[in-house]
């Protein structure tokens, strides 16, 4: 048996949780969210919290147990607090604004890359300090989000200029030891 898998995932006051034919809808304060349930999988409401049962021991089964037990507490927590990813900008003339529903990024390149915002997630730049951050209440959009917004000029080992997560830690490298 899945260790996670096995563990009950509890409902807070004000989250609905139902099972219908397109999986586990959660709703919340925050918005309401899906997860498919996979074949061999059934999936039980009641006494306030949430229980996830396989019917075989097959692999593919196995592998989906804990993994659904996972989204759907994601999905919980996600509906009552939701998820934020910060990103730091860093570097000189690198910035960042909001401007309706993208973010308009100067980045040092030739050009301003210009990121349509994903629905259901918000963005929010803080100019001074260089800091962006990624808020919603599903996780995998907020962390693909905050990995795509990354990906526009990844951190440089050598100058640390980029955009970083804000618990991230990039090791310096030293430059070219010069000609003697």
């Amino acid at each position: 048996m899945s260790r996670i898998g096995k563990m009950p995932v509890p409902v807070p006051k004000g989250v609905d949780v139902r099972v219908d034919a397109e999986g586990v809808r959660v709703k919340g304060p925050k918005g309401e969210l899906v997860s498919a349930v996979p074949a061999g999988l059934t999936v039980a409401v009641a006494g306030g919290e949430v229980r996830i049962t396989r019917e075989n021991d097959e692999p593919s089964t196995r592998a989906c147990h804990g993994l659904l037990r996972s989204l759907v507490a994601n999905a919980v927590e996600g509906v009552t607090k939701g998820f934020t990813r910060e990103l730091e900008i860093s570097g000189v003339g690198y910035k960042a604004e909001v401007k309706g529903r993208s973010v308009l990024f100067s980045l040092g390149y030739s050009h301003p890359i210009d990121f349509p915002i994903p629905a259901g997630v918000a963005v929010a730049v803080d100019a001074k300090a260089g800091r962006l951050t990624v808020t919603g209440a599903d996780r995998q959009k907020v962390g693909q989000a905050a990995a795509e917004i990354r990906k526009l000029r990844v951190p440089d080992p050598y100058k640390v200029k980029g955009i970083k997560y804000a618990n991230e830690v990039i090791r310096r490298k030293v430059g070219k030891a010069g000609g003697k």
